[in-house]
């Protein structure tokens, strides 16, 4: 029975995974809300801190966000089989959709139709992005930790205004993440 049980959960991972990166255009941020939505909302695997989690170390791991995040929540689903599966998921899309846009290349790239598409799309892309950082922003500010919307208020500026590396924010975060989980943790709150 568990094993018809994993194999259920594997198939709903591997389609959930290849819908979402069948139809998701814009880049990792935009897969993270369609993510959210799957994993949290509509299917329960995962809560919602544990997706601000995903989040954190999509984006701080080299490669793909949505590869990234395929992989934390296939492991921590069905281990390596559910990561395999999930990375197969989110790979096989993209790689096909590509794959037949480089045979046609020359047929594509010469139609007004495809090009008025595609800059349409980008207009789509940067409302699913605002979407992303308002759910987890409001997720961050429900909390009512001041150091966290500080933090988050602090990186946003220092990024748009002063133009500094995100690499070095995310560097300078995960560091005073560590650092208050210390300090918590010698006075007992953790």
């Amino acid at each position: 029975m568990k094993e018809k049980n994993n194999v259920h959960l594997l198939r709903s991972l591997f389609l959930s995974t290849f819908y979402l990166s069948a139809f998701t255009f814009g880049g990792g941020y935009v897969i993270v809300t369609l993510m959210k939505r799957k994993f949290v909302d509509e299917l329960h695997w995962i809560d919602e801190d544990e997706m601000l989690d995903l989040v954190a170390i999509a984006q701080s791991a080299p490669g793909a966000i949505a590869v990234n995040g395929a992989i934390v929540v296939g492991y921590k689903l069905a281990g390596v089989t559910g990561l395999l599966t999930a990375v197969l998921g989110t790979v096989l899309p993209p790689f096909l959709i590509l794959s037949v846009i480089s045979v046609c290349y020359e047929a594509f790239r010469s139609m007004t139709l495809i090009a008025l598409m595609l800059e349409g799309m980008q207009a789509g892309v940067g409302a699913v992005i605002a979407s992303v950082v308002w759910d987890m922003g409001s997720g961050i500010t429900k909390e009512k930790d001041t150091v966290s919307i500080l933090v988050m208020i602090a990186a946003f500026a220092v990024s748009m205004i002063f133009n500094i590396n995100v690499i070095f924010i995310i560097l300078a975060a995960g560091i005073l993440g560590f650092v208050r989980t210390m300090l918590r943790r010698r006075r007992g709150q953790v």
